[in-house]
């Protein structure tokens, strides 16, 4: 019996580190190419418009309208934030739910991988691969990633085809209030229009100008330069 259950623990573990090791090497490759899918994309009921944009060519107000409005610490965590899971964790013990906490690194790695929903296990699987990302990829290719594969609108993944869509325009061309715009749809996205906004996300879109002109030009600078 206690052969048995050591054979069962030696294949879980092969398993759990060839899928490991794999991970890795995916991580690596892209790392430098565009990515062709996510796991979001495939699920999409909609059909999918995604335009990948190098982060060189994409205004550095647009990437900080997404950290303004989605995650503030995003320069300085390591891929989680604590403060905001402990804070998520005592609302949840209130019984409040299971609420998001999410770091853009966590969100990346829930778009490339997993599928939606607020479940421990994928919460768990979100924040281990949120710290592979971190350690492979690095913050700058990270935020590109992000930027490219997001969902802002049905079956509309990436800045380049939100702009397109939206704007008429490229997002190399967007505006800081077309940012603020954008970045304001990404909780909600195949629900809002930023040419169509209700009394409360337009407070939104001035709420996150005020939080770029806070945070500042430099608050990327480490990033992106």
């Amino acid at each position: 019996m206690a052969k048995r259950k050591r054979s069962i623990f030696g294949w879980i573990w092969l398993i759990t580190w060839r899928a490991a090791l794999l991970l890795v090497l995916v991580l690596l490759l892209f790392r430098f190419v565009p990515l062709p899918t996510t796991a979001f994309m495939l699920q999409s009921p909609y059909p999918v418009t995604q335009k990948w944009i190098s982060i060189d060519k994409i205004p550095s107000h647009m990437a900080l309208a997404v950290v303004a409005s989605e995650d503030q610490r995003f320069p300085s965590h390591i891929g989680l934030d604590f403060a905001s899971i402990r804070k998520a964790l005592e609302q949840y013990n209130d019984g409040d739910g299971l609420r998001g906490a999410s770091t853009i690194t966590q969100q990346t790695a829930k778009n490339l991988f997993l599928w939606s929903g607020r479940s421990f296990t994928r919460k768990g699987m979100e924040a281990m691969l949120a710290l592979g990302l971190e350690g492979v990829w690095g913050k700058k290719r990270i935020l590109e990633v992000y930027l490219n594969v997001a969902e802002f609108g049905q079956g509309i993944y990436g800045v380049e085809a939100a702009s397109q869509h939206y704007f008429n325009r490229s997002a190399s061309r967007l505006s800081k209030n077309q940012a603020a715009k954008l970045a304001i749809m990404l909780p909600s996205p195949r629900t809002r229009n930023p040419n169509d906004l209700t009394f409360y996300l337009r407070q939104r879109v001035i709420w996150v100008e005020q939080q770029m002109q806070q945070l500042g030009t430099g608050h990327l600078k480490s990033i992106l330069n």
